[in-house]
């Protein structure tokens, strides 16, 4: 008795108070471009095994959320090719994140390194990000 009694409580709470679902939610990427990093941002680039000299720039671009509610920690996806298409990342496609894309179209920029030796210009391809409905990194 005492078990059905304490089952019922637990329905009966749960009805009550239900954590908030996080979903995953698609942001539009768009109007992208990029640019040399300021002297102060890019002096001492390297390359993420630290032993290649790097040249920095900043992507730019559109970040179009079309939900009503802001998304949190939006991860940035896509692929950015040299002059040759020869990619720039080896074997990744993270680039970054957006802590924060509030309702509607804002700007993002996202800071990468490129090894000194590739040629210019840069092609950003397949830009894409997604993130939550609530914070989930904390």
């Amino acid at each position: 008795m005492r078990a059905i009694a304490i089952s019922c409580l637990m329905i009966l709470i749960s009805w009550v108070w239900t954590p908030v679902a996080v979903a995953l939610t698609q942001i539009k990427l768009s109007d992208l471009s990029y640019q040399e990093c300021p002297p102060e941002l890019a002096q001492g680039a390297v390359t993420s095994s630290g032993s290649g000299a790097a040249n920095c720039f900043i992507v730019t671009g559109k970040a179009e959320n079309s939900t009503y509610k802001t998304v949190y920690d939006a991860d940035i996806y896509g692929r950015i090719y040299d002059a040759n298409n020869d990619p720039i990342l080896q074997n990744r496609t993270r680039l970054g994140s957006i802590a924060e894309v509030p309702p509607g179209v804002s700007d993002f920029e996202l800071r990468i390194s490129v090894p000194a030796n590739q040629p210019l210009p840069l092609k950003l391809k397949q830009f894409k990000a997604s993130g939550f409905s609530a914070t989930v990194r904390r």
